[in-house]
C-alpha cells in the first residue's frame, strides 16, 4: 500500500519537474553530492575537478539503484532512477545558466562549472540547446521511472506487488 501511495504522490511532482522545474529543497541534497564531487575528483585535473561535481551528483542515484538491484528489489531502484532524472533536471537548470551566470555559487565561488566546461570546449553558444536537451532527457527518465513505478504498484497480482 505504501508503494502505491508513493507512486501516486510522485505524479504531481513529476509533472512539476517536467513542465515548471525550479530549484527546490531536494536539490540541496543533489548540491551536497555535487560539491563533494569537486573534492573527490579534484586530484584528476581541472576538467574532471569541474565536471566531477555533476558526475558524482548523477552517480549517487545510480549507485543507490545498483545497491537495490543487487538485493533483487524492483521498486526501490526505480525510485532511484526517478531521483536521477530529478538530479539531471538540476543539471539542466545549472547548465542553462552558463551564459547568464546569475545563480549564486556555493561559497561565493568564481568558477561557474558549466560556463567553464562549455567555454573550454567551444560550446557556450549552444548552451540553450544543450540545456534543453538535458531537460528533455531528464523528463524522459522521470516519466519513464514514474510509469514503471505506477505499473509495479498497481499491477494485478497476489498483493499488487509480487516483487520485494
Amino acid at each position: 500500500m505504501s508503494r502505491r501511495i508513493l507512486a501516486v504522490a510522485l505524479v504531481p511532482y513529476a509533472l512539476w519537474l517536467v513542465f515548471a522545474y525550479e530549484y527546490h529543497f531536494l536539490d540541496g541534497v543533489n548540491l551536497a553530492f555535487h560539491e563533494a564531487g569537486h573534492i573527490f575528483f579534484g586530484f584528476l585535473g581541472m576538467t574532471l575537478h569541474i565536471f566531477g561535481g555533476t558526475l558524482l551528483q548523477l552517480l549517487v542515484p545510480l549507485l543507490c539503484a545498483g545497491h537495490f538491484l543487487r538485493q533483487s528489489q524492483r521498486f526501490e531502484p526505480l525510485v532511484c532512477l526517478f531521483w536521477l532524472g530529478e538530479s539531471l533536471m538540476y543539471t539542466a537548470w545549472y547548465m542553462g545558466d552558463a551564459v547568464r551566470m546569475e545563480i549564486p555559487l556555493v561559497g561565493g565561488g568564481e568558477i561557474h562549472d558549466w560556463h567553464w566546461l562549455l567555454g573550454r570546449f567551444g560550446l557556450l553558444a549552444y548552451t540553450p540547446l544543450l540545456s534543453g536537451a538535458t531537460h528533455v532527457l531528464a523528463s524522459a527518465i522521470v516519466l519513464g521511472a514514474l510509469g514503471a513505478l505506477l505499473w509495479l504498484a498497481f499491477r494485478p497480482g497476489p498483493s499488487g506487488l509480487t516483487a520485494r
